[in-house]
This record gives C-alpha cells, structure tokens and sequence, in this order.
C-alpha cells in the first residue's frame, strides 16, 4: 500500500517551503504565478488532496467550486464531470453537484444557492433558454458548457462537425441513401446545428433529405424510425448516441439490419453491445478538463475570459 503524501512531500518534491504550498492550497494571491504553477504541476502529477481539516487549522478557506449539469443521467455530461472532479479534487477543491433538468429558474435556484454558499466558481452546462445574464453576474468565476456565451467563458462542441465526419463515414462505405433522427430544432445546439449539417450535406449531394427530429431520449428516436425509412434506406444517422439507441430497437423489430447506424458521443457501451454502430467523439472529457482548467485559472489568476470549440477526437 502506497504512502499517503503529506504537504511536506509536495514541498520537497515542489523545491519550495511548506508554507509556500500552504499558501498555494490556501490561495493567496501573493505567491508568484511561476511558483503556483509548479506547486500544481506536482499536486496534480502526483495525485495529493489535501486535509480538508488541515487546511482549516491553517486558517485556510475551504475551496468549493459547484458544477450544475442539465441531467445526472446524462452519458456526455457526466463523460466531462469525471475529467474535471478528477482536475478539481487533484487541485484542493470540494465539489458540489446540482442538476437544472433543463430549467431555467431552478438553474437560477441553483446559482443563488452557491453564491449564498460563497463557492468559489461554477461551472453550468448550458441549454437554449437559460439565464445567461444570471450566470454573467459571476464574471470571470464562471465557466458554460455547450453552450455560445459572449461576457462568460463558455466551451462548446464542434455540432456541425460531428455530423460531417459522421456522414464522410457513411460516404466511405459508399452509401448515400441517408436519413437523419435529431432533436427538435428548438435546440439550437444538438438540434439546429446537427441537423442543418445534414441538410447542408444533401444540399452539395443533389440528395433529397429524409428527416424527422423529437426529444433527445431513446423512446422518441424508437417512434421517429418509422418517418423517416423506406425500402432503399441505406444508413441513419443519429444527433446522439442516445437516439442510437431507439432506432437500434425499432430496426431489429423491423429485421432491417442492412441499415447502416452512426450516432454521436462515443459511449463505450454503445460501441461494446453493437459494434457495427459509429459513433463521434464530440471530445467531452476533454472539455471537462478543459473546463475545470479554466475556471481554476480565472479565479486563481485572474485569467481573461475566452471562448472555445472542442474538436471531435478522431
């Protein structure tokens, strides 16, 4: 069994004194950036978390930072809230986990409950119609995902891009008899932006688009299968591997296994249980990491506000 690191070992291991990594941990705005870097280097290379309790005898102001996710249910989020739980307990920092179910004024319940706790920062995945001006007033401590945001820092996914190599796919296999299963267009990020990739798709292909969008759950892509095939339908291409799901159960009832399948998400479970299933890596961990990296930079530094597309793993 492996030797629980002590402060003291990161210290040694960081070149610097005790009471540097004890003000590295507890924040204090008068250790050089070059300093804080390398501490943190160390903290996170070598896996340390510090004594809550520890840190509290020290004087030090626990560090918290809240995470509100749209669904505890949902695979892509919580691909990202692994990364950064990892990235956040690697820095010193308690995590506290709230759920908005795509709704704009528990968002804001949520958000009013953290800035009464005095959390340090937030990090929001973000959905059309949420307060985006609520989330502004945290400034540089606040980060949204998937989300366009202009005076908060916000990640968002390549959403045209995903489905462009999911049909460059598809071409490989030479077919082109494609139909496509999203999410209602309302959403403007997995359900506008991934299906006008497809119909800008057919537009350059001369194809006649064939498409039918609802909710982003299995049952609504289970009832949209029957829409949107026909007798020389050669694949289908789904917004999420969610919807993949549906329409994997409805084509099976239906004994049209010749159809060809490409979701979006890379859920290993989904490539586990159907192989023959091709499924995008929209890179959600990595904006996860990405993510907490960023908010830890605003509030340790002070870091500019930014912008950023995460690009699909290939």
């Amino acid at each position: 069994m492996s030797k629980k690191l002590t402060i003291l070992d990161i210290a040694k291991l960081s070149g610097v004194g005790k009471s540097t990594v004890s003000r590295v941990l507890t924040n204090d705005p008068k250790v050089k950036p070059e300093t804080r870097a390398l501490v943190e280097q160390v903290i996170q290379e070598s896996g340390y978390v510090p004594s809550k309790s520890a840190q509290s005898m020290r004087g030090g102001k626990q560090k918290v930072v809240g995470i509100i996710i749209s669904r505890l249910d949902s695979p892509s989020e919580n691909k990202a809230i692994s990364e950064m739980l990892n990235y956040f307990y690697s820095n010193g920092y308690d995590v506290v986990i709230m759920e908005s179910q795509f709704d704009k004024d528990k968002t804001n319940e949520h958000l009013d409950v953290l800035k009464r706790r005095n959390v340090d920062g937030v990090i929001v995945f973000g959905f059309t119609g949420c307060d985006i001006e609520k989330i502004e007033s945290w400034g540089k401590r606040a980060v949204v995902i998937a989300l366009d945001t202009v005076n908060v820092t916000s990640i968002n996914y390549d959403n045209q891009g995903v489905i462009q190599l999911a049909l460059e796919h598809i071409e490989r296999r030479g077919l082109n008899k494609v139909a496509f299963i999203g999410v209602d267009p309302s959403d403007k990020s997995t359900g506008l932006l991934r299906l006008n990739a497809y119909l800008n798709w057919c537009n350059e292909n001369k194809i006649t688009p064939i498409s039918a969008t609802g909710e982003l759950n299995h049952e609504s892509a289970y009832q949209l299968v029957d829409q949107v095939i026909h007798e020389g339908t050669e694949a289908i291409v789904c917004a999420s591997d969610t919807l993949c799901l549906g329409v994997i159960k409805r084509l099976q009832e239906l004994n049209r296994e010749d159809i060809a399948i490409t979701g979006v998400g890379g859920n290993e479970l989904l490539s586990f249980l159907f192989p023959d299933v091709h499924s995008i890596d929209p890179g959600y961990q990595q904006a996860g990491h990405l993510a907490a990296n960023l908010l830890i930079s605003q509030i340790a530094e002070s870091a500019p506000i930014s912008h950023h597309t995460q690009k699909p793993i290939l």
